[in-house]
């Protein structure tokens, strides 16, 4: 099976500053990966060079086997940003009932996403009456509409309260195990055990590619916050 991501040798460049500078990583099919690592590390310029909308100055960047950007992985891949890309002014089923026609998706599907995410007895609601869980949850919605093979989610359960980040993992787990392949960015250590596999980033580049479990035995570290204090140890005394 191939990998739903593959990046090699990515370079990109902001402004006269090199945030990416010469990362490769892979992501696999029907996983979900979790992107980690510090505010300021380069998480979003890579999904954004991920998703294709990132100008990019050297390097390669495959997605579910096609250049990253290429007009036919628009309905395949599911893109969520930090900040809700909703409407507050319409309804939940308003808002999809728009990005369904945008994405040329049926309208049936509209209510099949509503029952994955959880929000049938708010369809109703206008967003901007909305809690910022039950927001995030609409956008996620938005993503699921095409039924895409990819989510890339950045920092989707930031300000979340508790139940809230465990009920979206256990979605993100859900839809998973149907065959869907996720990458999802935090700088919350505490979500890392939640993923099959991590990508630990600073100062744009990839700092360790391993399993949770691997991590803890490889740094004996008894968490994943200190195990990643130990692998930055490491580095810095290589």
């Amino acid at each position: 099976m191939m990998n739903a991501i593959e990046v090699s040798h990515l370079r990109v460049i902001r402004g006269r500053r090199v945030v990416l500078a010469d990362l490769s990583c892979t992501v696999a099919s029907g996983t979900v990966t979790g992107l980690l690592g510090p505010s300021g590390s380069g998480k979003t310029t890579l999904i954004r060079a991920i998703v294709g909308v990132q100008e990019v100055a050297a390097g390669q960047l495959t997605v579910l086997g096609q250049p990253a950007g290429s007009p036919e992985l628009r309905r395949q891949v599911g893109y969520v940003t930090q900040t809700p890309s909703v409407y507050a002014d319409l309804t939940v089923r308003e808002n999809l009932a728009y990005f369904a026609t945008m994405a040329g998706v049926a309208t049936s599907a509209v209510a099949r996403v509503i029952e994955t995410v959880s929000l049938t007895a708010l369809s109703r609601t206008q967003v901007g009456q909305l809690s910022g869980g039950e927001r995030a949850r609409v956008s996620l919605a938005a993503a699921l509409l095409p039924s895409p093979q990819l989510l890339v989610l950045d920092e989707p359960t930031v300000g979340l309260d508790p139940l809230l980040r465990q009920e979206l993992w256990a979605l993100f787990h859900q839809l998973a195990a149907q065959g869907v392949s996720f990458l999802i960015s935090s700088h919350v250590m505490d979500e890392a055990d939640r993923c099959g596999r991590l990508l630990l980033m600073r100062e744009g580049a990839i700092l360790a590619d391993a399993t949770p479990e691997d991590l803890r035995q490889r740094t004996q570290a008894d968490d994943l916050e200190g195990a990643f204090l130990r692998l930055i140890a490491l580095q810095a005394s290589a």
